[in-house]
Order: C-alpha cells, then sequence, then structure tokens
C-alpha cells in the first residue's frame, strides 16, 4: 500500500510521488488530474491536508480488498467504507464529502465515466447546539489573570487569547497574522483577520485586546514600521525567546491547556473555547445574533446561534412551575 505524501512538497508534486497506487496505475494524465484536484481546487491547507487523507485512506482500502482500479469501484464499496468508519458523524460526513469530491474531479477531466459516491448517503446529523466549553466571565478573567506577563510569553499568550475572546476570531485566523494586521483606523484600532477561503475581515479591536497587543508588541519590539509582513504571534526557542517563525495551532492549543491549569477554568477547553466565550458574554450583555454574526464571519445566523449559551441555564423559577 502507497500512503499519500504531504501533496504541497513541490519535488512530490513535481515527480507525482506518494500518490496512491490506484491513482498512479491510472496513468500519468490521471495521477495529475488527482494532484490538481487538491492544489488547485482547495485553498485551506487545513481541509486540502484532511481531504487529502481521507482519498487516500479509501482508496488503499478499497486496494486492500482486491480493487484494482478507480473504474471498478462501485457506490456499493463507497457504501461499505463510509458505513465501517470510526468517528463522529460529522468526521464521517467530511470523509464522504472528500471522496465524492475527488470523483467528481475526475470525471469532469474525462478520466472516469462516473462517480461511485454521486449517490452514497452519510449519516444524518443535526446540530442546534454547539458542544464547544464556553468559559463564564468569572473565569474567562481567572485565567487572564494568571497568566505571568512579566516574561515575553506570557505577554504573547495574554495578547493571543485577548484576539480570540474580543474579536471572536478562530485560532488559526489569529495566528497567521502579520504585524500589518494590528493597525490604526482613526482613533482607534482594528484587526484583520484572514478567514476560510481566503476571506479576510476586520474588526475593532476592545479596549482590553488593544491594552493586551500594545503591551505585547512593545516587550516584542515589533512595529509595522519595520516589522509589518512578519508573522505577529511568534514561537519560543529553548530560552523562552521570539523566534521569526509563527506560532502552529498545535501551540497554541498546548499553551491554553498549560495556562488553565490551576485556575477555575474547566480542563476540556480549546481554542475555539474563546470565541464561543466572548460571543457568549456579548450576547448576555445585550447583543444580537446578527451583529455576532458580522463580528465573527459566519456566513448563516444559524452558525452562530451555536455558540450562544445563554439559554443554557435552568433557572429555579422554571422548575417551580411544575405543580402537580
Amino acid at each position: 500500500m502507497t500512503t499519500a505524501h504531504p501533496i504541497l512538497i513541490p519535488d512530490a508534486i513535481a515527480s507525482l510521488a506518494g500518490v496512491p497506487v490506484l491513482v498512479a496505475t491510472a496513468g500519468e494524465k490521471t495521477a495529475w488530474r488527482f494532484v490538481d484536484f487538491f492544489t488547485a481546487t482547495l485553498r485551506n491547507p487545513n481541509t486540502r491536508e484532511a481531504y487529502l487523507r481521507a482519498v487516500s485512506r479509501f482508496l488503499a482500502w478499497c486496494e486492500g480488498r482486491g480493487v484494482r482500479s478507480l473504474a471498478a469501484i462501485r457506490p456499493i464499496m463507497v457504501a461499505s467504507y463510509i458505513e465501517q468508519l470510526p468517528g463522529a458523524p460529522p468526521t464521517v460526513k467530511q470523509h464522504l464529502s472528500a471522496i465524492r469530491q475527488c470523483f467528481d474531479w475526475l470525471v469532469s477531466g474525462g478520466l472516469l465515466d462516473s462517480n461511485p459516491a454521486a449517490s452514497v448517503r452519510g449519516p444524518k446529523h443535526v446540530v442546534k447546539k454547539g458542544k464547544t466549553p464556553v468559559l463564564d466571565a468569572q473565569q474567562a478573567r481567572d485565567l487572564l489573570n494568571a497568566i505571568n506577563v512579566n516574561t515575553i510569553a506570557g505577554l504573547r499568550d495574554r495578547a493571543l487569547i485577548g484576539v480570540m475572546v474580543y474579536g471572536f476570531a478562530r485560532v488559526s485566523a489569529v495566528i497567521g497574522m502579520r504585524v500589518e494586521d494590528y493597525y490604526p483606523n482613526g482613533k482607534r484600532w482594528w484587526f484583520r483577520l484572514y478567514e476560510k477561503g481566503g476571506k479576510f475581515h476586520e474588526v475593532p479591536a476592545h479596549h482590553t485586546a488593544e491594552e493586551y497587543m500594545d503591551a505585547y508588541l512593545a516587550a516584542a519590539g515589533l512595529s509595522a514600521a519595520t516589522h509589518k509582513k512578519e508573522p505577529l504571534f511568534r514561537s519560543l526557542d529553548r530560552r523562552r525567546k521570539l523566534t521569526g517563525r509563527p506560532m502552529h495551532r498545535i501551540d497554541a492549543l498546548r499553551m491554553i491547556k498549560r495556562r488553565s491549569k490551576g485556575t477555575s477554568v474547566p480542563p476540556g477547553i480549546c481554542c475555539h473555547t474563546f470565541r464561543a466565550t466572548g460571543i457568549t458574554a456579548y450576547l448576555e450583555n445585550g447583543g444580537t445574533i446578527e451583529k455576532a454574526q458580522a463580528i465573527a464571519a459566519h456566513e448563516s445566523p444559524r452558525t452562530t446561534k451555536l455558540y450562544d449559551r445563554t439559554d443554557d441555564a435552568i433557572s429555579l423559577d422554571e422548575i417551580e412551575r411544575i405543580l402537580i
């Protein structure tokens, strides 16, 4: 079985190394079309990596069951694979979507007559309430106040969390910021956040987030005048000094887990917790779903509503309405 090599490595693309066996044996034209699907149609690197992994895993599964060509794959094989695939429904649906889109691309290129995944249905999954852990105001303050800001690491981490909370920002958008993406606009400072699909939106900086950012930039010696194209949130070396490399989202998650120890924050939090926490706090203080949607750059208000935990608590008054 041949596993796929990360598609973004230029040498791997140039040599077509690492494509699944069923693709490689279909000929050079099919192999290039396969590579083109991941490099030309998928702009988000995380989506590209997930889709490549999903399609390669499926093709390896087919090969292991005696399938010798892409044209021999039938809908029942796709359905059988999806049926036995472990994981939550959203993960399974993502795998099916990756397989379906990849085969669509091969069909549109005239390399296959039909898409075997076209008629296969994924697991039903309806979400009306998000499951991301949300902090209350006191827990969020406890976490921020527990950070030692006498170090550059502490100033960086507080600023990063501040942008996620007060800007309703995804961790990938925050760690992707450059120094120039924190900029003055009139009398206030703004954040420029690059989102999924290559889109970006701009959000005014909350005064607390602005305070955190200014302290971090001053200590780091970063300014738009001399470092504007450089990463804003940088990784640390072994001496706990800032490097020129941006943080990875895994670095951010590990930092959050580490910072939450010894505080009132529950252990199950993740990077997305702060986006959900900011939206919930905003709605609890009279904000509207429509405005929260605009700040968070959600395509649909239904997505924003998943972060709304203002109705989670059931009051004693409501329980006492049960008169028997």
